[in-house]
């Protein structure tokens, strides 16, 4: 995965951590634990605020 791919970005994350409410997440936590993600293969450095907000929000649908 890269950072664009933020949908599926988002589904292994709620797999990941069902337990966050991810309106609440800080984008600190949220790079960290997409660079964990064992499927994810991107330059951490090309990631920024936007990327992060799409993740952020693709989790929140995903929720809904």
């Amino acid at each position: 995965m890269k950072w664009t791919d933020t949908l599926d970005i988002a589904i292994e994350l709620a797999e990941a951590h069902p337990e966050i409410d991810p309106r609440t997440l800080r984008f600190t936590d949220l790079h960290r634990w997409v660079m964990e993600l064992p499927d994810f293969d991107d330059d951490p450095n090309h990631s920024g605020e936007k990327i992060l907000e799409a993740i952020q929000m693709a989790w929140i649908d995903e929720l809904s």
